[in-house]
């Protein structure tokens, strides 16, 4: 299984972007899903996590009421609506996926390579 993010990009403080993570491969079925991201001198954080069926979502404090974040399972990808954006914001966004391999029934759980987003002031 591989997931492959776009999206990423330049954008002043009070924009949005739209991240985009898509899976690809054979034969899986993918529980939760994720978006991280990592500042520079920081360490990985949660930004916002979903299950399977979207009917649960949760988001870290700092991004609430501003970041939304949904799945297409028709479409294997994952999407996080940024808006409001603000300098802290800045970071490598990277989205992760956990789930089972229907043939082995093995579990996983993989990350996409990153895009980085960058807010300015």
């Amino acid at each position: 299984v591989q997931l492959v993010e776009s999206g990423g990009g330049l954008v002043q403080a009070g924009g949005s972007l739209r991240l985009s993570c898509a899976a690809s491969g054979s034969a899986f079925n993918i529980n939760t899903m994720g978006w991280y991201r990592q500042a520079p001198g920081k360490q990985r954080e949660l930004v916002a996590a979903i299950t399977s069926g979207g009917g649960s979502t949760n988001y870290a404090d700092s991004v609430k009421g501003r970041f939304t974040i949904s799945r297409d399972n028709a479409k294997n990808t994952m999407y996080l609506q940024m808006n409001s954006l603000k300098p802290e914001d800045t970071a490598v966004y990277y989205c992760n996926a956990v789930g089972i391999m229907v043939l082995t029934t093995r579990l996983f759980e993989v990350w996409g390579q990153g895009t980085l987003v960058t807010v300015s002031s």
